[in-house]
């Protein structure tokens, strides 16, 4: 997979500020790289450096093969950039505003029409085209800035919160166009929803305070949680400290818990060790002891656990500092 986005060290200070501390990381063709943390931890910084808007302090960034520093316009050819806010001219209509950006991203005359066109029907402005942006809603104007960075076809897409203002139905059609989009393109996505991550992301790194505390897929990262593939069961309550007993004689159970007691059932959680899978051992015993079981399901783990353990270093999942 060839890499378009190579950081090494890239650090930036404001003053005694250190806004990035240290983050290397590479981004290939056809990844989806959702970037996440929470706010003020460095992530705009970072997009800004990549995309050349400001200085590192130290360290390096390169996009295909050019260093941002030395060679910042060859960078910005092969960025299409969202950032946060979208900022647009509100007196122009998406139609002067998208051929304003197609010129001064070189094209003219049939090229310059056909890019419009397409880009104004992948994110579904027609309907706007012609009204002035500071009459649109929020949506549409975040549509246009979209449309604005991926009107020169770039082989990098850098978007910050590309989904903000969106209604659920243009938040599923814009997610579908960047898993369109992402087959032959480098694709950075920051955002606080993290049901987008795992939405449109092959990929996501979690930074705090400045520095890069974890990187994998999405699944991976879910997998942290404390309570993956663990195993909740209800069994009527005359039954529950028999079920514990035996569940607890498991080799590949960690822990039991009961978790609810209502209507004459309880529920218990049983943990696996070393996030096993134990749903099969727990049907075996379940028929083997004749233990009545009303319901069982296992849970996978929830995204936002793991944030929150790695972004404060709160216990409660397996998220912990080996990536930093």
């Amino acid at each position: 997979m060839p890499e378009m986005i190579v950081l090494k060290d890239l650090t930036k200070r404001f003053g005694p500020l250190v806004a990035v501390d240290n983050v290397s990381l590479t981004v290939g063709i056809g990844e989806v790289l959702g970037f996440l943390g929470p706010n003020g931890a460095g992530k705009s910084t970072t997009m800004r450096m990549i995309t050349g808007f400001i200085e590192p302090t130290s360290g390096t960034a390169e996009v295909c093969g050019h260093d941002v520093v030395r060679d910042p316009v060859a960078v910005k050819r092969r960025i299409g950039y969202l950032p946060e806010g979208a900022p647009t001219y509100g007196d122009m209509t998406p139609e002067s505003y998208l051929g304003f950006i197609a010129e001064i991203r070189g094209f003219d005359g049939a090229d310059k029409r056909r890019r419009i066109n397409e880009v104004a029907a992948k994110v579904e402005l027609g309907e706007v085209m012609c009204q002035p942006i500071e009459t649109l809603s929020k949506g549409f104007k975040r549509r246009v800035g979209l449309a604005q960075a991926m009107i020169h076809d770039p082989d990098i897409l850098i978007m910050d919160e590309p989904t903000d203002g969106l209604d659920p139905n243009q938040k599923h059609q814009v997610r579908s166009l960047i898993r369109e989009m992402a087959v032959n393109k480098a694709i950075v996505v920051s955002t606080h929803i993290l049901e987008e991550v795992e939405a449109v992301c092959s990929r996501a790194v979690i930074i705090a305070r400045g520095r890069l505390l974890a990187d994998g897929t999405p699944e991976e990262l879910v997998a942290r949680a404390s309570n993956h593939n663990a195993v909740v069961i209800a069994v009527d309550a005359a039954h529950a400290e028999t079920a514990r007993r035996h569940l607890e004689s498991l080799s590949s159970v960690k822990a039991v818990d009961s978790i609810g007691l209502s209507d004459g059932v309880a529920r218990l959680r049983v943990m696996p060790r070393n996030a096993g899978l134990i749903a099969a051992d727990i049907g075996e015993l379940a028929r083997a002891k004749n233990i009545p079981v009303r319901e069982m399901f296992v849970e996978r783990g929830a995204l936002d656990e793991v944030f929150r353990a790695i972004t404060t270093g709160s216990p409660g999942s397996r998220a912990g500092a080996a990536d930093a």
